[in-house]
């Protein structure tokens, strides 16, 4: 009666186990429809799109959470689009140093966008 007691236990546990989710890596919010819209060339303007997108990022900080890749690159490609390029370029330096690994991309958009102004 034990034995069976115990098996089920440990069975009962790895069926629960497997129940339990995960929580996410980054913070993506409302990221995809944003990318979409931009894409799309619907109605929404980019300062639409960049108030979009500071909700985001601030809705990440709230929850503590890391903002996902792009996101930081795409709101500075936004802002250099209206013509804040300090801003733009800040953002784009902040996706740097938060994501080293794109550290040669984001070098390139930004002597990219310099050479176009």
């Amino acid at each position: 009666m034990n034995k069976i007691l115990l098996i089920a236990s440990v069975m009962m546990m790895f069926f629960l186990s497997g129940c339990g989710t995960t929580k996410a890596l980054y913070y993506h919010g409302s990221y995809s429809e944003n990318i979409y819209q931009y894409f799309k060339v619907d109605d929404t303007t980019v300062s639409e799109q960049i108030s979009e997108l500071e909700q985001t990022v601030q809705a990440a900080n709230n929850h503590s959470a890391a903002i996902a890749p792009g996101i930081l690159a795409h709101l500075g490609y936004l802002y250099l689009l209206e013509g804040n390029s300090e801003l733009g370029f800040d953002y784009l330096q902040l996706e740097k140093q938060r994501y080293p690994e794109s550290a040669h991309y984001i070098d390139f958009l930004i002597d990219n966008a310099k050479d176009t102004m």
